[in-house]
């Protein structure tokens, strides 16, 4: 662990094309609370939405905003009450805190991923905002703490949130072992749905995309065929079940198209939230069975169970910046023709990875 200091630095975003590493002070762990001295935090497309926009969907900056969702270290400090947990402890953070009494209709009694108000770091959804973990050090409940397996890494660790996204959106469906998938659209949380899917036992799993590097990544992460559509190529006809990944309104026509008389489409790209053209059509006279996939309830602890088990998200990561380049990192990952797919910062000390930009 390194000496606690009374400052540190954070990934602050202050408006549109404006994101500076500040100092601030270092916070202290309050009842319930663990700090977590953070290392590793992986960029998401809400972070450079922030960045690029002041705005992530309908949640707009009202004031700076530390970025981050995707994080994990290691705890340098436990607030009063917290048992169960150890200083040094290699952990990642389950980012969703719902507000409230927590009861949801007893439909979808549960599904915490569609209570109706929650708390997430990184975002600006409330004024206050909740700061993310781009940060060297954060506060978090200890509720919010999960312990990483043996041998899991802690940048493997901050690779656990959108890891959880992609089995949720697998587990959309009851049963996938055997069945051939098709995932649409293959930025990280695409290929991390390629892993899911072959993890839950999919007998093929086809990829497409507009993207070389990013077929390229699906398949290293268990992809057995892909589709490069920006090469002329298809998609493929009459697959049973299909996940949407690249929220792109104009794929929705070719990809009810490719999926089966009967078939199972499952939307996991966010679609935009006003009003788009798309042929629709198929929906109706092929009987598909069209379901949303929002975020995530517990399937962060499937993700570490995973990750436990071998998964290996290595060849998702393709960049690694030091904090202090943050700006450099989300231009990178905002880039379509920079090759990269998920884009880590190291946030704080790691004794045996060295940083660098690939």
């Amino acid at each position: 662990m390194k000496t606690l200091t009374p400052r540190m630095r954070a990934v602050v975003v202050h408006g549109p094309d404006d994101v500076r590493v500040d100092e601030r002070a270092r916070p202290t762990p309050g009842a319930g609370e663990v700090l977590l001295a953070v290392e590793w935090g992986g960029i998401c497309g809400s972070d450079i939405a922030y960045w690029k926009k002041g705005a992530s969907g309908t949640a707009s900056l009202a004031h700076p905003l530390v970025l981050g969702h995707e994080f994990a270290g290691r705890i340098a400090a436990l607030g009063d009450g917290v048992t169960g947990l150890d200083v040094g402890q290699a952990v990642t953070v389950h980012p969703a805190r719902p507000v409230g009494d927590g009861v949801l209709p007893e439909r979808i009694a549960g599904r915490t991923n569609l209570y109706p108000r929650v708390r997430y770091f990184g975002s600006a959804a409330f004024d206050p905002h909740t700061d993310g973990g781009f940060s060297e050090y954060r506060t978090v409940d200890a509720a919010q703490i999960r312990p990483l397996p043996a041998g899991v890494t802690t940048e493997q660790g901050a690779v656990a949130e959108p890891l959880a996204v992609a089995l949720h959106a697998v587990g959309r469906v009851p049963e996938l072992r055997g069945r051939t998938v098709l995932v649409n659209g293959c930025g990280p949380i695409g290929s991390l749905v390629v892993a899911a899917a072959r993890y839950r036992g999919a007998g093929r799993v086809i990829a497409a995309d507009l993207s070389s590097s990013s077929l390229a990544v699906a398949r290293a992460m268990g992809a057995d065929e892909t589709r490069d559509l920006s090469a002329g190529e298809v998609l493929p006809e009459d697959v049973e079940v299909v996940f949407e990944a690249s929220g792109a309104p104009a794929a929705l026509g070719p990809v009810l198209r490719a999926t089966a008389r009967g078939g199972t489409l499952v939307q996991v790209g966010n679609l935009p939230g006003t009003a788009v053209a798309a042929a629709l059509g198929d929906l109706v006279t092929r009987e598909i069975t069209w379901i949303g996939s929002y975020r995530f309830v517990e399937e962060i602890d499937d993700a570490l169970r995973a990750l436990g088990d071998g998964l290996d998200v290595t060849p998702l990561i393709t960049h690694r910046f030091p904090l202090e380049r943050a700006g450099e990192a989300l231009a990178v990952a905002a880039d379509p023709t920079s090759g990269s797919s998920k884009v880590m910062l190291r946030l704080g000390c790691h004794p045996t990875q060295d940083v660098h930009s690939d």
